[in-house]
């Protein structure tokens, strides 16, 4: 079979391959450039599958990054509900699951990630939801009705979204998960356990250091058994275990994989015609001298329109800093760098854990900050960590001004 021949093909039509698609406009504006996307709907921002759709602040019909008439007026051939399941990277082609094949002069691989799921007894069943995808919220959005109850495996960023979520809507939430309390890779323990407290006191029923054996159904609702002996009884099962980085075509192209498809500062891969961007890259976070993958809105944004711009020849480094946020009930925060929780942490509170500004400290350097509903500080958090000063206690507290900018 003759393949389709396109100047650029992007593999994966979420926000870092859409993105992309301006990054290329910017330098090419006529080169023929093909999105193919295995869902059946257009490329959308996931944050609000956990955020603003569940408190009526958006609609679905706004969580679309660009409707059809931006594709069209770009040029832009997209295929939809298409998998891709082979490259040759000698002759430059990939194929999809019905055997087309399509000839690029520049790949990018913009494939996200796959839903970590459990192998106990059950974990296959069609109830459980391993939430991620639109599908998933429309799912769940029906079925999540006032009185009705829902138990939440994984207590990070997914799970303490959508079990706040829940919550809000009136539905009887449970949590579940093994570590010692909620968002541990992240927050200092004094700061998740008062997040924790908190959830606590909105009626979340928290099963730390716990995990689910088997999942069974049982007259409509469903019977979750946790390791402690918990038989917990429930209409709705949501798994957020995270994702795994989509690395199968660039390990069937020969190309490097750590954790992720590794690239270059440039967003290269070890194959000079194809790229890597968003939650399935692996790159050089130059401003923290570490190298990652990072699994948030901002970086995939970013990194895809510099991916895009790369392959139409522009050569430039990826020295962007993403941030992330997040909001759980009436807590919110901003981030950017590396804010492990096994790094060295200070709190310069203006309300201990709960209002203030978290440094991540590695030999002394910040390496990453957190402000606790405080907004507008991300800017001043980057320049801080690029600066590469040691600091001490001393020297962090008001190091970040947030007077008169504390959330209400």
């Amino acid at each position: 079979m003759l393949a389709q021949a396109y100047k650029y093909i992007i593999a994966g039509a979420g926000l870092a391959g859409v993105s992309a698609v301006s990054g290329i406009r910017e330098l090419d504006k006529d080169g023929s450039i093909l999105l193919v996307g295995n869902e059946d709907v257009l490329p959308y921002d996931r944050p609000p599958l956990t955020k603003k759709l569940w408190f009526g602040n958006e609609k679905v019909e706004d969580v679309f990054v660009h409707d059809s008439a931006f594709f069209v007026a770009n040029n832009v051939t997209v295929k939809l509900g298409t998998q891709l399941v082979g490259i040759d990277a000698g002759a430059q082609t990939i194929t999809d699951h019905l055997g087309n094949a399509y000839h690029y002069d520049k790949l990018l691989l913009a494939m996200g990630g796959i839903p970590r799921k459990l192998s106990i007894p059950g974990a296959d069943l069609w109830s459980i939801c391993y939430y991620r995808y639109l599908d998933d919220y429309l799912r769940i959005r029906r079925d999540a009705k006032e009185g009705k109850s829902a138990v939440v495996v994984g207590g990070g960023f997914i799970g303490s979204e959508i079990a706040a979520a829940l919550c809000i809507n009136k539905v009887d939430v449970t949590m579940v998960f093994p570590e010692k309390y909620l968002v541990s890779r992240v927050f200092p323990e004094g700061l998740g356990s008062a997040v924790q407290d908190h959830y606590r006191e909105r009626g979340v029923r928290i099963l730390s250091g716990d995990v689910p054996l088997a999942f069974e159904e049982d007259g409509g609702k469903y019977v979750v058994h946790t390791k402690n002996g918990e038989s917990l009884e429930t209409d709705i099962v949501i798994a957020g275990l995270g994702i795994s980085p989509a690395t199968g075509l660039a390990e069937k192209a020969g190309l490097s994989v750590e954790n992720g498809v590794a690239v270059d500062r440039y967003t290269r891969t070890t194959d000079p015609a194809i790229f890597a961007a968003g939650d399935n890259a692996y790159f050089p976070y130059t401003a923290i001298g570490e190298t990652v993958r990072v699994e948030h809105w901002d970086n995939s944004l970013n990194q895809g329109k510099q991916a895009g711009r790369n392959m139409a020849g522009a050569n430039e480094p990826y020295n962007y800093m993403p941030y992330f946020w997040s909001y759980l009930f009436e807590f919110g925060y901003e981030a950017v760098g590396d804010v492990s929780s096994r790094l060295e942490t200070f709190g310069d509170w203006h309300k201990e854990n709960n209002t203030g500004i978290v440094y991540y400290l590695d030999n002394g350097k910040v390496k990453g900050v957190m402000a606790c509903n405080i907004y507008g500080e991300m800017d001043a958090a980057r320049e801080l960590i690029r600066s590469g000063r040691h600091m001490s206690k001393d020297d962090l507290r008001g190091a970040i001004s947030f007077e008169g900018k504390k959330a209400a």
